[in-house]
């Protein structure tokens, strides 16, 4: 039996190491400023072409919130040489797959074809970039996806509406203090001038950088690259303001009634610095020791021996400029969202104050060693990961290099970021509940 195990974890080193080799990537610029990154994986006959955008949520005026999402539909409708509606249906009759997605700081398209078909992903994306057709049909159209959209995952969602409460008390002038989706009364108040400005001022070479990944000989995607990207005309450029917070030093207490739930919630929210930083890590470590797994502190306290919860959640919420570390517990049985509150700061105060054991240090490393080597494990995952160490952290290496910096995290700094941030005076606590009948 003994021997049997020892092969058997043997089989497993063997097995992380070859799926977490380095990844190999090539970069550089066009003349009009638009960055590449090429990584080649002739291992499947797949290849995958991306452009990820430096536009999100936060780079909206704050009477016009809304526009990057928008966007993310917008540019789905066609181009003065792919017609209205035939977008998905080229990239289905052509084996492939593609989908896009915003956050508060990007926006990102992706499509995932057999490699022989590298030139026709290439060409849409250039389609994309250079010939847009945005016209009043295409927004109205997009404008009925979008309130549907959000009718179906925010307003009617059970908790659907967390996020953004929780920005809009966290954030008092930058502009992360509004959601991704954004407000339905502005996109209805836009002009068409006004949804073609931020087009022409956003979607543009010299803000974004395009990804190809997988199954291509790197000459002829070059030359490819150039004959459908090289001639597109660089844009103005793009000056950005990083909006400065003052800090929280009193505990923001809100509540919030949601129609769509029956069982109330607790969020207790911390502002914390931007993703690049040291700490962020450092907090994202914190997060997997209070909840991540039923070993985990808070959900075998919490759901497992006391059962005062239902659910337990702690995770870090990074973003380009801040980011928010959470804390939310829904109730079990007749304990209050003030006893969960007490609880979930008690396992806080023991992170503060006493260093957390070898053990669960090494756990720790595991964890993070083993969600590195599976966010390499996939060319499409790999093309996601290039672009966003590239335009969020400026430094495409990390996809080789991140796991360093988690696995050099010390005990000792686990500590102190803990007291640095999370504490009841830097902190929002919203109630989330049940909205009353009325009488």
């Amino acid at each position: 039996m003994r021997k049997i195990y020892f092969l058997s974890l043997l089989g497993l080193f063997f097995s992380v190491n070859t799926f977490a080799q380095k990844v190999t990537f090539e970069e550089y610029d066009l003349n009009n400023g638009m960055h590449v990154i090429l990584h080649q994986d002739n291992s499947a006959p797949l290849v995958t072409t991306s452009v990820m955008y430096h536009v999100g949520a936060k780079d909206e005026n704050p009477e016009r919130t809304g526009f990057a999402h928008f966007f993310e539909h917008l540019l789905f409708e066609g181009t003065e040489n792919i017609e209205r509606g035939e977008w998905f249906k080229i990239v289905s009759s052509n084996g492939g797959t593609n989908n896009a997605n915003t956050n508060q700081d990007r926006t990102y398209y992706y499509e995932v074809f057999p490699s022989n078909n590298l030139e026709l992903g290439l060409w849409m994306e250039s389609e994309r970039l250079l010939h847009p057709v945005i016209n009043q049909i295409g927004v109205d159209t997009q404008n009925e996806v979008v309130k549907e959209e959000k009718r179906l995952r925010v307003d009617n969602s059970p908790y659907g509406q967390w996020n953004g409460e929780v920005f809009k008390n966290l954030f008092e002038k930058h502009p992360y203090r509004w959601t991704t989706i954004g407000s339905l009364d502005h996109l209805d108040a836009a002009t068409l001038q006004e949804f073609q400005d931020f087009n022409k001022k956003y979607y543009v070479p010299n803000n974004a950088v395009l990804v190809v990944a997988g199954d291509f000989e790197t000459t002829t995607a070059k030359k490819l690259i150039e004959d459908y990207f090289g001639t597109i005309p660089r844009g103005a450029e793009i000056t950005r303001t990083v909006i400065q917070e003052d800090p929280i030093t009193e505990e923001i207490k809100t509540t919030f009634e949601d129609p769509n739930i029956q069982i109330p919630a607790v969020f207790t929210v911390y502002r914390t610095p931007a993703m690049t930083t040291r700490d962020a890590r450092v907090l994202d470590m914190i997060s997997t020791i209070l909840s991540d797994g039923k070993s985990s502190r808070l959900y075998k306290k919490l759901v497992d021996d006391e059962k005062k919860a239902m659910q337990i959640a702690a995770f870090n919420f990074s973003l380009e400029e801040y980011g928010a570390y959470i804390v939310l517990a829904l109730p079990l049985g007749e304990n209050t969202l003030d006893d969960l509150v007490d609880e979930m700061d008690e396992e806080i105060v023991k992170i503060q104050t006493e260093l957390i054991s070898d053990k669960e240090l090494q756990k720790l490393r595991n964890k993070f060693e083993n969600q590195f080597v599976n966010s390499n494990s996939s060319v499409e995952g790999i093309a996601g990961s290039l672009a966003t160490f590239y335009m969020l952290y400026d430094d495409v290496n990390l996809i080789n290099t991140e796991i360093e910096i988690y696995n050099s995290i010390t005990k000792e700094e686990i500590r102190e970021i803990a007291k640095k941030y999370l504490n009841p005076n830097q902190r929002l606590v919203l109630d989330y509940l049940p909205k009353k009948d009325k009488a």
